[in-house]
């Protein structure tokens, strides 16, 4: 049976094992820490309950190639991120990975050997992080010493993945993160810039000298990756199109260019008149559209700190720059824009995604829809 060669034996080979009346040795497999091969024993009285024993021991130890007690934690995430990961997930979804496992999971949990590891001890490890688990660097300069809740559920569940892998391979014989609570992730407010107030943010970021950049924004609904991961060569202002293909971010006090987020990111979005306008009058002093002033791309976090200082000259509440792109997306559809294309436009995975996002502006549209034609219909009785 060729079972019985996957945990490195033949039929032939196993028969010429030492034997007796009541019991037959196997080898189980091969251990791939000493490569020396691992020898069991199965009992009983007669031939046949042997036989039957050796089976169903071999198909239970056909999966399992190494013994438990050579992992520890971070012995284990490596095999994981390198045999698995790897071939799953995004590139920045790696990136991502290795860094949640070398900053916050490998100093406290890493030497722990896999089999002990309890939802207690990963319980422990996220209270941490959420309290003091922030990294010292440039970028994390001026912000909490926790986490975010949001950073915390995705390290769970990035750990539950590899976990569930161990369960597979029979090395654990459950997932601990299934025993653990965790912190429930706060939907942060929707804001937006106020039709009213555009003129004046429009205004006041002329005078900072940095209108173009929020202009082109607001025209677009583009991530602010997207928008600084702009390069001249990505516009094609005879047609009216932008080619969306990078993203820049910070990783490691550098700004650096990446991959965009999913495939439905990749996308081309056509832009009005007055938007090829204000790119045509810009001078191009560099590759990329928002240069810094040392050349390359420009920081995201500059971006948003020169946001908060034209919206407080301004006079105006203070938003995350993601909110412009909620600006964008509002107005869109306060102007006759159908959700299914600017479902693309955003490039959103799918329509019904952008709908359940804008539900509240959807909604108070259709009422306003419905007071029309009930306008109407009531105007036609009276008449």
């Amino acid at each position: 049976m060729r079972r019985w060669q996957s945990v490195g034996q033949t039929e032939r080979e196993v028969s010429a094992n030492e034997r007796t009346d009541a019991g037959r040795r196997y080898t189980a497999g091969r251990d791939l820490v000493t490569g020396k091969a691992i020898y069991k024993n199965v009992l009983g009285k007669t031939q046949a309950e042997v036989k039957e024993k050796l089976k169903a021991a071999i198909e239970k130890s056909a999966v399992r190639t190494v013994s438990m007690e050579h992992y520890t934690v971070g012995q284990w995430l490596d095999t994981w991120m390198e045999n698995y990961a790897k071939l799953q997930v995004r590139a920045s979804s790696y990136k991502t990975y290795q860094r949640f496992i070398s900053n916050h999971i490998k100093p406290t949990l890493g030497d722990m050997p896999l089999e002990k590891l309890t939802a207690m001890d990963l319980q422990r490890l996220y209270k941490h992080l959420l309290e003091s688990g922030r990294v010292e660097c440039t970028e994390s300069r001026n912000k909490p010493k926790g986490l975010s809740v949001k950073t915390v559920r995705n390290i769970n569940q990035m750990i539950s993945s590899a976990l569930n892998c161990a369960v597979e391979q029979r090395l654990i014989p459950s997932n601990p993160t299934k025993g653990c609570a965790l912190p429930k992730l706060e939907k942060k407010e929707m804001k937006i810039l106020p039709s009213e107030s555009l003129g004046t943010f429009f205004e006041e970021a002329r005078r900072s000298g940095v209108f173009e950049l929020y202009y082109i924004d607001l025209a677009t609904g583009l991530r602010r990756g997207e928008l600084l991961g702009l390069k001249w060569n990505d516009i094609d202002l005879s047609k009216g199109i932008i080619h969306v293909r990078r993203q820049v971010f910070r990783q490691n006090g550098k700004v650096v260019e990446a991959p965009l987020k999913t495939k439905n990111s990749y996308r081309n979005i056509a832009v009005g008149a007055d938007t090829a306008k204000v790119l045509k009058g810009m001078e191009q002093k560099d590759e990329y559209v928002f240069p810094s002033p040392y050349g390359g791309p420009m920081s995201p976090d500059s971006v948003l700190h020169m946001l908060q200082r034209v919206l407080k000259r301004a006079g105006l509440e203070r938003i995350r720059f993601h909110d412009l792109r909620h600006t964008f997306s509002v107005l869109a559809l306060q102007n006759g824009v159908d959700v299914k294309t600017l479902s693309s436009m955003l490039g959103h995975y799918s329509a019904g995604f952008t709908l359940d996002t804008y539900a509240h502006v959807t909604t108070s549209m259709q009422k306003q829809a419905a007071n029309a034609v009930g306008n109407f219909l009531s105007g036609t009785l009276q008449s």
